[in-house]
Protein backbone atom coordinates (compact mmCIF):
# COMPACT_ATOMS: atom_id res chain seq x y z
CA UNK A 1 0.00 0.00 0.00
CA UNK A 2 1.35 3.61 -0.41
CA UNK A 3 2.23 6.06 1.77
CA UNK A 4 -1.16 7.73 1.70
CA UNK A 5 -3.29 5.15 1.65
CA UNK A 6 -4.13 5.52 4.86
CA UNK A 7 -5.66 8.74 4.03
CA UNK A 8 -9.31 7.82 2.93
CA UNK A 9 -9.61 5.58 6.47
CA UNK A 10 -9.17 8.21 8.87
CA UNK A 11 -10.66 10.83 6.73
CA UNK A 12 -13.54 8.84 6.37
CA UNK A 13 -14.01 7.62 10.29
CA UNK A 14 -13.60 12.09 10.71
CA UNK A 15 -15.90 13.27 8.44
CA UNK A 16 -18.46 10.59 9.21
CA UNK A 17 -18.44 11.83 13.11
CA UNK A 18 -18.39 15.34 12.22
CA UNK A 19 -21.74 14.92 10.12
CA UNK A 20 -23.18 13.04 12.90
CA UNK A 21 -22.71 15.56 15.61
CA UNK A 22 -24.64 18.22 12.98
CA UNK A 23 -27.58 15.64 11.90
CA UNK A 24 -27.85 13.67 15.25
CA UNK A 25 -31.26 16.27 16.09
CA UNK A 26 -32.83 15.52 13.19
CA UNK A 27 -32.18 11.29 13.27
CA UNK A 28 -33.68 11.43 16.94
CA UNK A 29 -36.80 12.80 16.02
CA UNK A 30 -37.09 10.71 13.03
CA UNK A 31 -36.46 7.58 15.81
CA UNK A 32 -39.13 8.85 18.07
CA UNK A 33 -41.77 9.11 15.26
CA UNK A 34 -40.94 5.70 13.88
CA UNK A 35 -41.16 4.07 17.44
CA UNK A 36 -44.19 5.69 18.17
CA UNK A 37 -47.64 3.65 18.28
CA UNK A 38 -45.56 0.27 18.55
CA UNK A 39 -45.07 -1.80 21.12
CA UNK A 40 -41.34 -2.27 22.75
CA UNK A 41 -40.85 -4.83 25.14
CA UNK A 42 -44.85 -5.22 25.39
CA UNK A 43 -45.50 -1.87 25.82
CA UNK A 44 -47.24 0.38 24.04
CA UNK A 45 -45.50 3.63 22.68
CA UNK A 46 -47.70 6.65 22.82
CA UNK A 47 -48.41 8.89 19.80
CA UNK A 48 -47.22 12.11 21.13
CA UNK A 49 -45.47 13.91 17.65
CA UNK A 50 -46.95 15.30 14.55
CA UNK A 51 -44.21 15.17 12.05
CA UNK A 52 -40.51 16.09 11.78
CA UNK A 53 -40.47 19.70 13.52
CA UNK A 54 -43.35 18.81 15.86
CA UNK A 55 -41.09 15.80 17.24
CA UNK A 56 -38.01 18.70 17.59
CA UNK A 57 -40.04 21.55 19.56
CA UNK A 58 -41.92 19.41 21.91
CA UNK A 59 -38.48 16.74 22.37
CA UNK A 60 -36.78 19.94 23.23
CA UNK A 61 -39.39 21.59 25.41
CA UNK A 62 -40.23 19.29 26.90
CA UNK A 63 -37.24 17.35 27.59
CA UNK A 64 -34.77 19.97 27.13
CA UNK A 65 -31.64 20.32 24.06
CA UNK A 66 -30.00 17.28 25.37
CA UNK A 67 -32.69 14.54 24.68
CA UNK A 68 -32.11 15.64 21.12
CA UNK A 69 -28.44 14.17 21.84
CA UNK A 70 -29.37 11.57 23.84
CA UNK A 71 -27.77 8.42 22.19
CA UNK A 72 -24.68 10.34 20.70
CA UNK A 73 -21.92 8.88 21.99
CA UNK A 74 -22.79 5.52 20.78
CA UNK A 75 -23.77 7.04 17.17
CA UNK A 76 -20.30 8.56 17.30
CA UNK A 77 -18.83 5.34 18.34
CA UNK A 78 -20.69 3.84 15.30
CA UNK A 79 -19.43 6.55 12.43
CA UNK A 80 -15.80 6.11 14.06
CA UNK A 81 -16.22 2.16 13.46
CA UNK A 82 -18.66 1.85 10.52
CA UNK A 83 -17.31 5.19 8.74
CA UNK A 84 -13.76 4.28 8.52
CA UNK A 85 -14.11 0.61 8.21
CA UNK A 86 -16.64 1.31 5.14
CA UNK A 87 -14.03 3.48 3.27
CA UNK A 88 -11.21 1.09 4.27
CA UNK A 89 -12.69 -1.95 2.69
CA UNK A 90 -14.14 -0.47 -0.24
CA UNK A 91 -11.13 1.40 -0.79
CA UNK A 92 -8.74 -2.16 -0.77
CA UNK A 93 -11.36 -4.06 -2.28
CA UNK A 94 -11.34 -1.91 -5.22
CA UNK A 95 -7.37 -2.26 -5.92
CA UNK A 96 -7.77 -6.05 -5.73
CA UNK A 97 -10.42 -5.99 -8.25
CA UNK A 98 -9.78 -2.79 -10.24
CA UNK A 99 -6.41 -2.62 -12.18
CA UNK A 100 -5.25 1.31 -12.19
CA UNK A 101 -7.14 2.96 -14.53
CA UNK A 102 -9.95 0.11 -15.34
CA UNK A 103 -12.50 0.61 -13.05
CA UNK A 104 -15.76 -0.12 -14.15
CA UNK A 105 -19.41 0.68 -12.47
CA UNK A 106 -20.54 -2.69 -12.07
CA UNK A 107 -17.41 -3.34 -9.84
CA UNK A 108 -17.30 -0.19 -7.63
CA UNK A 109 -20.92 -1.21 -6.85
CA UNK A 110 -20.16 -4.84 -6.11
CA UNK A 111 -17.04 -3.54 -3.63
CA UNK A 112 -19.13 -0.77 -1.92
CA UNK A 113 -22.02 -2.79 -1.72
CA UNK A 114 -19.66 -5.57 0.15
CA UNK A 115 -17.82 -2.63 2.18
CA UNK A 116 -21.77 -1.68 3.41
CA UNK A 117 -22.85 -4.96 4.58
CA UNK A 118 -19.06 -5.64 6.27
CA UNK A 119 -18.65 -2.60 8.29
CA UNK A 120 -22.04 -2.35 9.27
CA UNK A 121 -22.70 -5.76 10.72
CA UNK A 122 -19.43 -5.08 12.55
CA UNK A 123 -20.90 -1.85 14.11
CA UNK A 124 -24.32 -3.42 14.74
CA UNK A 125 -23.86 -3.32 18.24
CA UNK A 126 -23.65 0.92 18.47
CA UNK A 127 -26.54 1.37 16.13
CA UNK A 128 -28.37 -0.84 18.92
CA UNK A 129 -27.13 1.16 21.91
CA UNK A 130 -27.85 4.75 19.68
CA UNK A 131 -31.37 3.92 18.78
CA UNK A 132 -32.33 2.27 23.01
CA UNK A 133 -30.94 5.82 24.43
CA UNK A 134 -32.71 7.83 21.22
CA UNK A 135 -36.04 6.01 22.10
CA UNK A 136 -35.69 7.39 25.70
CA UNK A 137 -36.62 4.02 26.79
CA UNK A 138 -33.41 3.63 29.01
CA UNK A 139 -33.08 4.87 32.15
CA UNK A 140 -32.34 8.86 33.15
CA UNK A 141 -28.52 9.12 33.20
CA UNK A 142 -27.51 5.68 31.89
CA UNK A 143 -24.38 5.97 30.39
CA UNK A 144 -23.48 3.67 27.13
CA UNK A 145 -21.33 1.34 28.90
CA UNK A 146 -24.50 0.75 31.74
CA UNK A 147 -26.85 0.69 28.18
CA UNK A 148 -24.39 -2.26 26.49
CA UNK A 149 -24.31 -4.33 29.69
CA UNK A 150 -28.19 -3.87 30.66
CA UNK A 151 -28.48 -5.51 27.08
CA UNK A 152 -26.15 -8.13 27.09
CA UNK A 153 -27.51 -9.43 30.48
CA UNK A 154 -30.92 -9.00 29.47
CA UNK A 155 -30.63 -10.41 25.87
CA UNK A 156 -27.02 -11.85 25.44
CA UNK A 157 -25.17 -11.42 22.78
CA UNK A 158 -28.28 -12.02 20.13
CA UNK A 159 -29.41 -8.52 21.63
CA UNK A 160 -26.50 -6.62 20.60
CA UNK A 161 -26.84 -8.08 16.48
CA UNK A 162 -30.74 -7.63 16.56
CA UNK A 163 -31.81 -6.28 13.16
CA UNK A 164 -28.66 -6.89 11.47
CA UNK A 165 -29.65 -8.36 8.75
CA UNK A 166 -32.22 -5.45 8.29
CA UNK A 167 -29.26 -3.04 8.70
CA UNK A 168 -26.66 -4.84 6.61
CA UNK A 169 -29.07 -4.56 3.41
CA UNK A 170 -30.08 -1.17 4.05
CA UNK A 171 -26.12 0.12 4.23
CA UNK A 172 -25.37 -2.38 1.45
CA UNK A 173 -28.53 -0.10 -1.17
CA UNK A 174 -26.90 3.04 0.66
CA UNK A 175 -23.18 2.46 0.08
CA UNK A 176 -23.63 0.72 -3.19
CA UNK A 177 -24.82 4.28 -4.27
CA UNK A 178 -23.29 6.64 -2.29
CA UNK A 179 -19.65 5.48 -3.02
CA UNK A 180 -19.18 4.52 -6.42
CA UNK A 181 -21.71 7.56 -7.15
CA UNK A 182 -18.84 9.90 -5.48
CA UNK A 183 -16.20 8.40 -7.39
CA UNK A 184 -17.66 8.79 -10.79
CA UNK A 185 -18.78 12.52 -9.84
CA UNK A 186 -14.62 12.88 -8.60
CA UNK A 187 -13.47 11.31 -12.17
CA UNK A 188 -16.19 13.28 -14.31
CA UNK A 189 -14.22 16.54 -12.18
CA UNK A 190 -11.21 15.82 -12.65
CA UNK A 191 -11.05 14.84 -16.23
CA UNK A 192 -12.76 18.15 -17.33
CA UNK A 193 -9.79 20.19 -15.89
CA UNK A 194 -10.62 20.30 -11.95
CA UNK A 195 -7.91 19.74 -9.86
CA UNK A 196 -7.95 17.17 -7.30
CA UNK A 197 -7.67 18.86 -4.73
CA UNK A 198 -10.28 19.30 -1.33
CA UNK A 199 -12.56 21.68 -3.46
CA UNK A 200 -13.39 19.22 -6.05
CA UNK A 201 -13.80 16.28 -3.31
CA UNK A 202 -16.52 18.52 -1.85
Amino acid sequence: MGRSDWRPFVYGGVSACIAEFGTFPIDTTKTRLQIQGSRIDGELVATRYRGMLHALLRISTEEGIRALYCGIAPAVLRQATYGTIKFGIYYTLKKFVCPPGQETLPRNVACAVTAGVISSTIANPTDVLKVRLQSGRGKAGQSVLDAFLTIYRQEGVKGLWRGVGQTAQRAGVIVGVELPMYDWCKLYFISNGLPDAASTHF
